[in-house]
């Protein structure tokens, strides 16, 4: 049966809404996910190759039940399905992932398999009913066999366009300045718009609904487990929130929430955490203050704050990849250092285009539970050691799960291939500073530099320069080209939970 041009247009539009709202779903979904699992490459892989499964089987059935419902009417219909069912993922999806992780923690499951059923359960089933809609349009489309390749060809691509562009409109416009929630919304007024629109004005109810909801606030993403939430957004880069304890002490927290990236204690420049060690450590390798440092992941200005209270005259460039967390520090974490340097950028890049000439080079850009790889390769310590001035020290924190030092090995080893010597200082059960120079690191050098300190420095540097020690033995040495960072934690993660 021949089409008329309005009923075609109207084909067309359906199949590009449908391809747009498929692959914005999939962008969406993934930051959904990124405060309980967060964002490394196996939380995408597990999100696109679901995506891609469901897809597959929308297509299958799709094509089936075309043959036997060849009418606009059970199209819109599914279309106005899936758009009901999109509209609900975030709403389910908070507690359902907050449920999740707890769940999977006590039964010792990793973020991969934990982060794979979370996707499962919220995207699978509304993907699939959209990657019906393309084979049944072209059924419907089809006038004859002689035009099949032409109609089949022109409907994919229109729906190659929409994902295009659903991609884009949801990662650089919708998810940084709505939210994940109205993303999801306004991808499933889209769908249901385009269903009302072959369905007549009765289904009107469904898109009046869903631009209702659009216009409700949007409540708390994460409600915190003890203090209370002063600030939460879904940035261009993540989620962040910040906690301010029943102490009064604030936390910055960031995607999943399992690490605490920024810490400030009332009264206070020092936190009686990892923070502190920046301080004092870099008087193992020269007995004076700093001239210049380097903070790659500067998150919320803990050390740059500190290094502005302790050393005035140390000049900071305070590398942090979200920019919005330069304000979050200057509102919720004291951040006042007249003598630092904010620099938006991604860490290793940055780093690249410097001139360097640093005293110290600081990393503290690792995202719980997994980090960059390419922060942990040799490649990126050759290009952290040719950035210092000489005497200069390379600092990292190597996150951990309490009494597993698998990351640790790897990064201390792989240091080893750029440094002649790499120390450890075991300063908290889940975290161990490395440090790594071409001059000579000396414990009896920070043990001397202590009576030069401020005071309130000097306990510290005094618990440091008893427990410095050599690098762990072993490990394999990681590189641009191979770093499986994302396997070693997750078998990391996995050994903690069965152990316990």
């Amino acid at each position: 049966m021949n089409r008329t041009a309005p009923e075609r247009r109207l084909l067309y539009v359906l199949v590009f809404v449908v391809g747009t709202s498929s692959l914005g779903s999939e962008i969406a979904a993934a930051r959904l996910l990124a405060p309980y699992f967060g964002a490394s490459t196996i939380v995408w892989a597990n999100t696109i190759g679901v995506v891609l499964v469901a897809l597959a089987i929308g297509y299958w059935l799709g094509g089936r039940y075309a043959d036997r419902h060849a009418h606009m009417r059970g199209l819109c219909l599914l279309v106005l399905l899936a758009s009901g069912l999109v509209a609900l993922i975030p709403f389910a999806g908070r507690p359902f992932l907050s449920f999740s992780v707890d769940a999977f923690a006590e039964i010792s499951v990793s973020g991969f398999l934990g982060s794979l059923f979370g996707v499962l359960a919220l995207v699978a089933v509304p993907v699939m009913l959209l990657g019906a809609v393309s084979p049944w349009a072209i059924r419907i489309t089809l006038r004859d066999l002689s035009h099949s390749g032409e109609v089949a060809g022109r409907l994919y691509a229109i729906s190659t366009a929409g994902s295009l562009f659903g991609t884009m409109v949801s990662a650089l416009v919708l998810i940084p300045f709505l939210g994940t929630q109205r993303t999801f919304l306004v991808f499933a007024l889209a769908l249901a718009l385009a269903a009302t629109a072959g369905l007549g004005w009765r289904y009107l109810a469904a898109p009046l609904l869903l631009t209702s909801v659009i216009l409700m606030p949007v409540g708390t993403i994460k409600a915190a487990d003890t203090g209370r939430v002063l600030f939460e957004d879904e940035t261009e880069h993540q989620y962040a929130r910040v906690v301010e304890r029943p102490d009064g002490s604030r936390v910055l927290e960031l995607n999943e929430g399992q690490a605490v990236h920024s810490l400030l204690r009332p009264g206070s420049y020092l936190t009686g955490d990892v923070w502190d060690g920046y301080l004092v450590l870099p008087f193992a390798v020269g007995e004076r203050p700093l001239r210049r440092i380097a903070m790659l992941g500067n998150a919320a200005g803990t050390v740059a704050r500190a290094y502005g209270h302790f050393f005035p005259r140390t000049a900071v460039d305070a590398v942090e990849i979200d920019a919005e967390l330069f304000e979050v520090g200057r509102r919720y974490f004291d951040l006042d250092n007249p003598r630092m340097r904010e620099y938006a950028e991604d860490a290793r890049p940055w780093l690249a285009r410097t001139e360097g000439g640093y005293d110290a080079i600081m990393v503290d850009a690792y995202r719980q539970p997994y980090i960059p790889f390419y922060l942990a390769t040799k490649e990126f310590f050759e290009l952290a050691r040719d950035r210092l001035a000489p005497g200069g020290v390379v600092i990292v924190n190597a996150g951990h799960p309490e009494g597993n030092d698998d990351l640790e090995t790897v990064l201390g080893r792989t240091m080893e291939e750029a440094f002649p010597t790499v120390l450890r200082h075991p300063i908290e059960p889940t975290n161990t500073l490395l440090l790594a120079s071409e001059a000579p690191i000396s414990v009896a050098r920070l043990r001397a530099s202590t009576a030069s300190m401020p005071e309130e420095l000097r306990s510290t540097a005094a618990i440091a320069a008893g427990r410095l020690e050599r690098r762990l033995p072993g490990g394999q040495v990681y590189t641009d080209d191979r770093a499986p960072v994302e396997w070693l934690i997750d078998a990391s993660l996995l050994g903690y939970a069965n152990d316990d």
